[in-house]
């Protein structure tokens, strides 16, 4: 099967937590779901997070999210978010938590909620604490913890919540990796399903590219699936991204990968956009270069697949030019 580079800013979880993280919470903590007043903004802490965990403790397959948030008490709480994808049993993860948990707290005087997704394929695994005693010391800290596996996938199929076809995605992916045939079948399944909870398309297209990303195809399947979605794009009215947009879409996040600086994220817009439209983007690559933050770089990458003409992905960047200018 094809593979797609791992790499902790454009992981798929990541990208999908900020798309649906009120759907996320409500998904997997209801009770905090309900404290939290959704009312008022929350805010990713990329750069927070980056400042104490080094890039080397960071691996591909694992992603760490910290978050603002305010209750509707009026406090003001970090959420610090652990997520294993599709890892093995890792004997660190809990001292990890704690370390993560405790440097924020050291840095920044902040109360920290940690909770942790375990995505794995080991139902034996289950970490919920850290815990440390000598000579009647003691030191442990209790996190919060779900398992995917134990959700029930015919459960999932009926649950309206989007987070729910993220989590039975993943399952299939775990479930079908030794059967190219069944997960193409699976993933064709979860393309209708999309369609018949009526979702718009911007909904399927954010579903899907969680979907596409991690359920990968051999070629051949991929094409066949490609000519069915066509098909059930054209029965539900709603325009499917195509394998080209898709191509274009995996070059900007390589191209983007392989530099890792803004520069190599303009540069993969670019080259999406060159796929789509054709070579005419001198304006456009000069509005870009203005732009050197890299949040604002990756959702224009995610615009640059789904927009209908260049003429509506310039009308994004006067406004963008003038936020960042702004900053």
């Amino acid at each position: 099967m094809k593979r797609i580079p791992h790499a902790e800013y454009d992981s798929p979880w990541k990208e999908i937590i900020e798309q649906y993280f009120p759907d996320f919470m409500r998904f997997f903590f209801m009770q905090a779901y309900e404290e939290i007043d959704w009312k008022r903004k929350y805010t990713f802490l990329d750069q927070e997070l980056q400042k104490i965990i080094p890039k080397s403790e960071t691996g591909g397959r694992r992603v760490d999210k910290l978050v603002k948030l305010f209750l509707k008490n009026g406090e003001e709480r970090w959420l610090l978010l652990h997520i294993e994808i599709q890892g093995q049993k890792d004997n660190d993860f809990e001292e990890r938590v704690y370390i993560y948990n405790y440097r924020i707290f050291d840095r920044y005087k902040k109360p920290v909620i940690s909770i942790a997704i375990l995505t794995d394929d080991n139902p034996n695994w289950r970490p919920h604490s850290y815990h440390h005693e000598l000579w009647g010391h003691k030191l442990s800290l209790d996190f919060l913890t779900k398992k995917l596996l134990d959700y029930d996938q015919e459960a999932l199929a009926v649950n309206d919540n989007p987070f729910s076809i993220v989590v039975l995605a993943h399952l299939q992916t775990i479930q079908t990796r030794r059967s190219p045939e069944d997960r193409y079948t699976a993933k064709l399944k979860l393309a209708q399903l999309l369609y018949q909870r009526g979702y718009t398309y911007q909904e399927v297209w954010k579903l899907f590219r969680f979907i596409d990303w991690i359920m990968t195809l051999p070629d051949e399947l991929d094409q066949q699936l490609t000519t069915e979605l066509h098909k059930l794009q054209e029965t539900n009215q709603m325009r499917y991204v195509t394998s080209i947009e898709r191509s274009a879409m995996e070059k900007g996040w390589q191209e983007g990968l392989l530099d890792g600086e803004t520069s190599g994220l303009q540069s993969g817009i670019l080259g999406v956009l060159r796929t789509r439209f054709g070579n005419y983007l001198d304006d456009i690559m000069f509005r870009l270069q203005r732009i050197n933050d890299t949040e604002t770089l990756l959702q224009l990458n995610t615009q640059a697949v789904t927009v209908d003409s260049l003429d509506t992905f310039a009308e994004l960047l006067p406004e963008i030019d003038k936020k960042v200018t702004s900053q």
